[in-house]
């Protein structure tokens, strides 16, 4: 626990004009980010008389190691500038709302030559509109069935067009009418993308205009005894006004706005948005977050409205925002709505009518949403307390090891062998955190010196670091080199020169308070395996230097907890909570190792003669096969022919000319006994063996076992 008073900056040195501060713990993490108005005021409240201080407030300024901070013009710029950093950095005391990328919106992919209609996820991507978000994806397809028997647009994926339109026969949609079948050419892409626009427009809520259009023509149709017309559009406008009707009118003006109500407690608050559109509630989603430190309810708002329209622009951000609170001050806010608009934005909170009573439902959600949160998070909460508090006592640790690291080798008889790492904070996965090893260090199968040598990189990987910002002097670091080889979810990296210390390319980027690869210690080292992997990883640690990190081993056969200085096993009963987490960190550990060493053997399975030449793309690699229709054909191609591919030089075509010809299939195998020519992977059964011979291309399942 840090003393404030440590890294307290002179008053003189404090600026008194607008700004963004960072507090930073001793491993250079950034914990904290605000704003202020005035920056000399600000700060200055965080290093009072502790005993003054909000609890959280406590906690975060003695967590903290020291303090910076960065001018800027004004408090919109402030504002811009907090919501960026806290997205970058993911502080641990600022209020996260949990993301809302779970949410689905009905998606029309604009950005399309012929715009397509779906169930979309995750980031907003330009050139597509958005409608939503919608509670379920069941909702979204509802809406969508109903609307296609008036609107054919196309909701089938890029695989199942280019099929259709390969074979010249459409899907089933197109066959009843809920599809114009574009991709057989029954309209033409600008009929289609029409289509697509009037979907569009109903769905912002000009309902009103189309639906008496449709009226009109089937009073047409009747007039003209086109019966069967008449009655088509008559079912057409059945169906649009039943989508309609699954978004109520609310608000009679049709307003476009979006109510945001706060239920809230000491420890945490709900948020609850429903999005009018039209007059209609178009979409409703909500979020619960810890209050890290003491906030009030128009803060709350404003970390709201960040998370909200932070990443939208245009017509995503409506012309009013209701609110419970305003923010202090408000203009800044304000001000910074409207340029994301691009146009007025009015903040206010609804005083009366028909919006002060829609605010009230919304209130009542954000309630009800706080009070099922709790019911649910709290015998979450106390086991994982109790799971972490059995594993300190049981491992006879001086603390709840809140950072658990876990390490499993995988491989199949020996090849492709790799190693995971996993972490838990807190008792939850943090998959960010995960990282993937190749072993390099020899060859075969070794779990214990594939154990051995994981540790020691990811470890020396942490006193570099740990050297590198200056938190050990020269003397106190471990020297020795690079570790390569780590990797997150992304390509495994290769080794590099010891003698290249900044890393910066490699996503350790330290002096700006971003996650650092191997930065951060964990209290506990989880091994699969039983004493021989323990010991290897203890001995790692030793061999660097490493006292103050716990190392166990849990063997699979009968669940043990294995320490390195015990010839016994700690046996944690079966219903010991603190077994069952380090049951799931092993069994993750065991996941993602296998996971990654599938990978990397279908990668090899995959791999072809094209992989070798040096200096030819994935892009270029298409393109030959594109050309020539397959290896085959391209492996009897001349140079020349090969040139008139695009991209394609003389001295490339010459290179794959070489090695296509190095990579040609053997001559096939005759069979002496009968004279037969055997083709590739079929199996000579004059052999006599019993049982289904393994074809040649046969998964690696059917030869091995993975571990």
């Amino acid at each position: 626990m840090a003393d404030p008073s440590s890294y307290r900056p002179e008053p003189g040195q404090i600026p008194d004009s607008p700004g963004v501060y960072r507090f930073r713990d001793e491993h250079r993490r950034v914990i904290y980010v605000g704003k202020a108005k005035s920056l000399r005021q600000r700060l200055a409240n965080y290093f009072q008389d502790l005993a003054g201080l909000h609890p959280r407030t406590r906690s975060m300024v003695t967590t903290a190691a020291s303090v910076e901070w960065t001018v800027v013009s004004t408090e919109v710029e402030a504002l811009q500038l907090e919501y960026s950093w806290i997205k970058e950095y993911d502080p641990r005391f600022n209020v996260k709302y949990r993301d809302d990328k779970s949410y689905p919106y009905l998606a029309v992919t604009m950005n399309e030559e012929f715009p397509r209609v779906q169930v979309m996820r995750g980031h907003k991507k330009k050139g597509v509109r958005y409608f939503g978000p919608y509670a379920h994806a069941w909702a979204i397809r509802d809406t969508v069935d109903l609307l296609l028997r008036v609107f054919p647009v196309r909701t089938c994926s890029a695989g199942v067009f280019k099929n259709a339109a390969r074979t010249g026969r459409p899907c089933l949609l197109g066959y009843i009418g809920k599809c114009a079948a574009p991709c057989v050419g029954r309209v033409s892409p600008e009929d289609h993308r029409e289509l697509a626009d009037e979907f569009c427009d109903f769905m912002t809520g000009r309902t009103g205009t189309y639906l008496r259009r449709l009226e009109k023509q089937m009073a047409e149709a009747a007039e003209e005894m086109e019966y069967e017309r008449a009655a088509r559009l008559r079912d057409d406008i059945g169906a649009l006004r039943k989508a309609m009707e699954k978004n109520a009118v609310v608000l009679a003006d049709a307003t476009d706005a979006d109510l945001i109500a706060v239920a809230e407690d000491e420890l945490e608050a709900a948020v609850q948005i429903f999005h009018v559109r039209g007059g209609r509630v178009r979409g409703q989603r909500g979020w619960v977050t810890d209050k890290v430190e003491e906030i009030t309810t128009g803060a709350l708002v404003e970390h709201a409205l960040q998370q909200l329209y932070g990443e939208e622009t245009g017509d995503a951000v409506p012309k009013e925002v209701l609110v419970p609170a305003l923010p202090d001050p408000v203009e800044p806010v304000q001000e910074w709505l409207t340029g994301r608009r691009g146009s007025g934005v009015s903040l206010r909170i609804p005083q009366r009518g028909d919006k002060r009573a829609l605010m009230e439902t919304v209130e009542r959600n954000a309630q009800q949403a706080l009070v099922l949160h709790k019911t649910k998070r709290a015998s979450d909460l106390t086991t994982r307390s109790r799971a972490l508090e059995e594993i300190a006592d049981a491992l006879d640790l001086d603390s709840a090891p809140l950072r658990i690291e876990c390490y499993d080798i995988s491989h199949l008889q020996g090849d492709d062998v790799v190693a995971s790492m996993v972490v838990f904070e807190d008792g939850l996965a943090r998959k960010s955190e995960y990282r993937r090893f190749q072993i390099k260090g020899f060859e075969g199968q070794d779990d214990v010196r594939s154990m051995h040598e994981v540790i020691t990189r990811r470890f020396r990987r942490y006193l570099a670091e740990k050297e590198r910002t200056g938190e050990w002097t020269d003397e106190e670091a471990e020297p020795g080199g690079e570790t390569g080889g780590e990797a997150g979810p992304g390509p495994v990296l290769g080794d590099r020169d010891p003698k290249d210390r900044d890393l910066k390319d490699r996503g350790l980027k330290d002096e700006d308070g971003r996650p650092r690869r191997f930065a951060y210690p964990p209290q506990l080292v989880v091994v699969d395996g039983g004493k021989p992997q323990v010991a290897a990883a203890r001995r790692a640690l030793d061999e660097l230097g490493i006292d103050d990190i716990a190392v166990c081993g849990l063997a699979k056969r009968l669940e043990e907890v294995w320490l390195p200085q015990d010839d016994d096993p700690v046996v944690l009963p079966r219903s010991s909570e603190g077994l069952y987490l380090l049951q799931r960190v092993r069994d993750e550990a065991h996941r993602f190792a296998i996971t990654y060493q599938r990978s990397k053997r279908a990668k090899r399975f995959r791999a072809g003669p094209l992989d070798d030449v040096p200096g030819l793309g994935e892009t270029r690699k298409q393109a030959l096969i594109k050309h020539f229709g397959s290896v085959k054909r391209l492996r009897a191609a001349t140079i020349d022919q090969i040139c008139e591919v695009p991209g394609i030089g003389r001295k490339t075509a010459e290179t794959i000319a070489v090695a296509l010809a190095r990579a040609a299939p053997p001559a096939p195998a005759v069979n002496t006994a009968t004279g037969e020519i055997i083709e590739e992977g079929e199996p000579d059964t004059t052999a006599g063996s019993p049982g289904e011979p393994v074809p040649a291309g046969a998964p690696e399942e059917r030869r091995g076992q993975e571990t």
